[in-house]
């Protein structure tokens, strides 16, 4: 019960296209946005579920590997060989090029059959940005950046920098040459090289190297942050 009251959504909150209201009274826009927002209640509560038990299966002996794929489509991806990068292409889209479940109808984001060609456009819409955070990856980012499909590569600096046998210092000059070169061969290949940076001097020097998308912060760090300058300001006043 308290799950369901977390995930609840609000009718007053829920969007509906242009085209899905046109000629309704107020009356009628307010039951269907009521309709709408059990709907998406409903399956909010069931994705919990099922992800909670997804958890678990997860470390299970012989989980099947699309499963293991296809939940990465609304997460990190993190392949470290051609093949994985392959079937994460797959793993997001629609037979005949993937694997992916088509089930839409019932997916959110097909906003629960209101656009009602989702199927049929998705796989051009999709965009796969994939992270590669080891030095197996590393190794391997020339055959990752020739999977078609694969739209940009994400270096994730810190774990590489642990993986380099450099924990905690993503700085160090070894790290710090593996990361130029990787963001020069991802763009040599035609696709987008991303990175993570938490200071402006990082950033800038990053946006030197060839980095296309950059994250320049962290949402739980600027939230502690914040608050850490707030209690400064106002402590003993």
């Amino acid at each position: 019960q308290a799950v369901q009251e977390m995930l609840t959504v609000d009718p007053d909150k829920v969007i509906l296209p242009e085209s899905a209201v046109d000629g309704l009274s107020a009356p009628q826009i307010s039951v269907m946005k009521e309709t709408v927002a059990a709907v998406q209640t409903s399956f909010a509560v069931a994705g919990a579920a099922l992800r909670s038990a997804a958890a678990e299966l997860y470390h299970l002996k012989g989980v099947i590997a699309k499963r293991q794929w296809t939940k990465f489509l609304d997460s990190n991806a993190l392949p470290v060989s051609k093949k994985q990068a392959q079937d994460l292409v797959r793993a997001m889209r629609y037979p005949p090029e993937g694997i992916r479940g088509s089930g839409a109808a019932l997916a959110r984001a097909s906003m629960f059959s209101l656009h009602t060609e989702y199927v049929q456009t998705a796989n051009a819409q999709m965009c796969l940005l994939v992270q590669v955070e080891t030095k197996k990856g590393i190794e391997n980012l020339d055959a990752i950046n020739a999977v078609e499909g694969v739209d940009g590569v994400f270096i994730g600096p810190s774990d590489l920098a642990a993986d380099m046998g450099y924990p905690g210092n993503s700085n160090a000059d070894a790290v710090q040459a593996c990361i130029k070169d990787a963001l020069a061969r991802i763009a040599a290949a035609g696709k987008s090289p991303g990175i993570l940076a938490t200071d402006d001097a990082t950033v800038a020097k990053y946006r030197n190297w060839g980095a296309r998308f950059i994250a320049v912060g962290i949402d739980v760090l600027m939230l502690a942050q914040a608050a850490r300058a707030k209690a400064r300001h106002w402590k003993g006043q």
